[in-house]
């Protein structure tokens, strides 16, 4: 064998080495999004191109180390945890249908991103408002043991719902009041995390926590000012918010994705 050939062969086998290992620890996701109003990205102009979780998506394909990510937004205007509890069938069977679609790539990691909790908040209108801080813990803990008895192998991703104006009031009743609930839940959250770090290590992670502060401070240039009953309010996010929020959950799901080991 001359030097050139061999060359050529030692060059050949460096690069089908490079190709494996890249094989190996690029990963492929599939991310059904379960949330309110705020995912579905109603209000925002062309929310399938604009809504959070397609900005999510977008920004988690470009990030080294990610092969591919395929989504599914189950984001619905005026819904509580009590809407997606598993008993009452419609919204939680259509995550399941969602998920069920997307397990058929069976190399992907399955994630569940869940942003919930605004219309929990509400001192009356959305289904089951007000939800205490202990039903609130109640409920996903019901949505999450659902989801990992279907899909074991599943991540469940809880992402803090975001600031809205202590002045919110449309068809249902936020107000103070409601904010002060909202801000209650975050620990309940923690403490999911924590209860289920004993029984499902490495299944259930804390997703996004800035956000919040982030159209607290910004809600005049990211959150669209909406005529209500006590007087502008800001709730939901424009386009540029939505991107904003889509790269907030984006960062915090590559974070916990890329702490993974290689074997899971």
């Amino acid at each position: 064998m001359n030097n050139r050939m061999y060359l050529l062969i030692c060059l050949f086998m460096t690069w089908l080495g490079v190709g494996a290992q890249n094989m190996e620890t690029s990963r492929y996701v599939n991310i059904v999004y379960i949330g309110n109003s705020i995912t579905e990205g109603v209000i925002i102009e062309n929310p399938r191109g604009n809504a959070p979780p397609v900005k999510a998506s977008a920004w988690l394909r470009e990030q080294p180390g990610i092969a591919k990510v395929k989504y599914s937004n189950q984001g619905v205007s005026g819904k509580t945890t009590v809407d997606f509890l598993p008993e009452t069938k419609t919204y939680f069977r259509k995550v399941v249908e969602a998920a069920d679609e997307l397990s058929t790539d069976s190399w992907a990691t399955l994630v569940f991103s869940i942003s919930l909790g605004t219309n929990d908040s509400a001192i009356k209108g959305p289904n089951g408002a007000p939800v205490s801080p202990q039903q609130y813990y109640a409920n996903l803990k019901a949505i999450t043991d659902e989801l990992l008895r279907l899909y074991p192998g599943c991540l469940i991703v809880y992402q803090h719902p975001i600031w809205y104006s202590p002045n919110t009031h449309n068809g249902a009743t936020y107000l103070e009041e409601g904010l002060n609930r909202l801000n209650s839940y975050p620990a309940e959250l923690q403490q999911l995390v924590i209860d289920y770090g004993q029984t499902h290590p490495g299944h259930v992670y804390l997703g996004d926590t800035e956000a919040y502060n982030y159209f607290k401070e910004n809600y005049k240039d990211k959150l669209i000012p909406e005529n209500g009953r006590s007087g502008i309010f800001y709730l939901h996010p424009n386009v540029e918010g939505a991107a904003d929020l889509g790269r907030f959950w984006g960062k915090a799901l590559y974070r916990i994705l890329s702490g993974l080991s290689d074997e899971k």
